[in-house]
C-alpha cells in the first residue's frame, strides 16, 4: 500500500447523493478473483451516458472525487473501493459515507473526508465550472487548499487511520510492525503449547 501524503489534482465532481457500492461497481463484475482491473466497470451503467461526468476528459487524471451525502451506502463491496482506486481516487469529499465503505477504503488507502454541507456546496459549484477546480490535500496538516479562491479547510481523521496512510501500512504492514514479537513467540510456544506433529 502506497503511503499517502499530499496530494494535489482536479476535482471529480460527482453531484450526487446516495451513490450506493452497486452504483460503483455493478454486481456482474464481482466473479473476477483478482483485486485489480476493476477500473473500466467502475460506474458501468453511467458511463453509458456521454454526459457522465467521468466520461469528460477534462477529469481524466482526477484523484479527488467529490460527491454527496450517504457515499458508499449499500452492501459491503471491496470492489467499489479496488474501483474507485483503479481509476486513480485517492480522496472521495463528501458531507457523510457510510461506515463499511469508509472503513474498506481505508484499508487499501483512500482517503475519506468529511466536510460540512455548505463547504461540499461550494467546493462542488467550483468543481462544476468549465476550467475545474484543483485542491491542495496534506493529510499531515488536515488540510484542504486552494489559494486562487481562497480555500483553507480544516479536516477530521482518525488518528490511526491517519498513521497507516501516512506510513503506507495495510492490515498485514501493521500486523508485520510486531514481527519481532511474533517471532519470538514463535521460538518459545512450544513450551507451553504441543507441537502439531503430536497431533493425531
Amino acid at each position: 500500500m502506497n503511503s499517502l501524503k499530499n496530494i494535489s489534482s482536479i476535482v471529480l465532481p460527482l453531484n450526487r447523493a446516495d451513490v450506493d457500492t452497486d452504483q460503483i461497481m455493478p454486481k456482474q463484475y464481482l466473479k473476477r478473483i483478482e483485486r485489480t482491473g476493476y477500473g473500466p466497470f467502475a460506474f458501468d451503467e453511467w458511463r453509458k451516458n456521454p454526459n457522465f461526468v467521468l466520461n469528460n476528459p477534462l477529469y481524466k487524471n482526477a484523484q479527488i472525487l467529490l460527491a454527496q451525502r450517504n457515499f458508499g451506502s449499500g452492501s459491503s463491496r471491496e470492489h467499489a473501493v479496488w474501483g474507485l482506486e483503479d481509476i486513480g481516487i485517492k480522496i472521495v469529499i463528501a458531507p457523510s459515507f457510510a461506515d463499511i465503505f469508509n472503513s474498506n477504503c481505508g484499508k487499501v488507502g483512500l482517503l475519506c473526508i468529511q466536510l460540512n454541507q455548505k463547504e461540499i456546496n461550494t467546493l462542488m459549484n467550483l468543481s462544476e465550472s468549465k476550467s475545474g477546480l484543483i485542491l491542495s490535500i496534506n493529510l499531515e496538516d488536515q488540510k484542504i487548499i486552494n489559494e486562487e479562491y481562497s480555500i483553507n479547510i480544516n479536516f477530521e481523521v482518525d488518528n490511526f487511520l491517519k498513521y497507516r496512510l501516512l506510513n503506507g501500512l495495510d492490515d498485514i504492514g501493521i500486523t508485520m510492525q510486531r514481527d519481532e514479537a511474533i517471532q519470538d513467540f514463535e521460538s518459545k510456544r512450544f513450551n507451553f503449547y504441543p507441537s502439531s506433529k503430536t497431533i493425531i
